[in-house]
């Protein structure tokens, strides 16, 4: 067995519990911090897969732009005061294997001196070069990219509205 396939299986059990740490925490601000953690893996993922702008595309767009509005939304709304979550057992030890885990794979990979993985599988043609996934999202998908964005102004207009209560009402 590689060692390319034994870092892919530790960051893929890493991915799969913050999904599942996301999914059951009771915290919504502990939950948003779970999905870009996820989020974060998942760029790793695509950077063993070469694909580093789909990578970096991860981690500046969701990681960065849209859990930093996640997080806007739920710190105006207040939800992280409604209900506040009862610490138990698993959680110090999850989190502390989680950390153990992308500790142990950073220090490999520092110490190995490898400035990219190789391919799992051989990608067809230039799925990641960012000229043509423009043109693709420019062309073929604006109306899917303007209703998301419209989605997003949406989403932001109402939480304005539900954090005011009844003032405008």
């Amino acid at each position: 067995m590689s060692v390319d396939y034994v870092l892919f299986g530790g960051l893929a059990l890493v991915t799969i519990l913050s999904a599942l740490g996301m999914l059951f925490s009771r915290n919504a601000v502990y939950s948003a911090l779970y999905l870009i953690f996820n989020f974060s893996t998942i760029a790793v993922l695509y950077l063993m897969l070469s694909a580093p702008f789909i990578a970096l595309a991860q981690i500046t767009v969701y990681a960065g732009a849209i859990m930093v509005l996640f997080l806007f939304v739920i710190m105006l709304l207040g939800a992280e005061q409604r209900g506040q979550a009862v610490r138990t057992w698993w959680m110090q030890p999850l989190a502390l294997g989680l950390a153990g885990i992308l500790i142990f794979e950073a220090i490999y990979l520092i110490f190995t001196h490898r400035t990219s993985f190789p391919p799992l599988r051989q990608a067809v043609g230039d799925l990641g070069n960012p000229l043509q996934i423009g043109e693709q999202l420019f062309s073929n998908y604006l109306l899917a990219f303007e209703a998301v964005a419209l989605l997003l102004l949406v989403a932001v207009i109402g939480a304005i509205f539900l954090s005011r209560g009844r003032k405008l009402r």
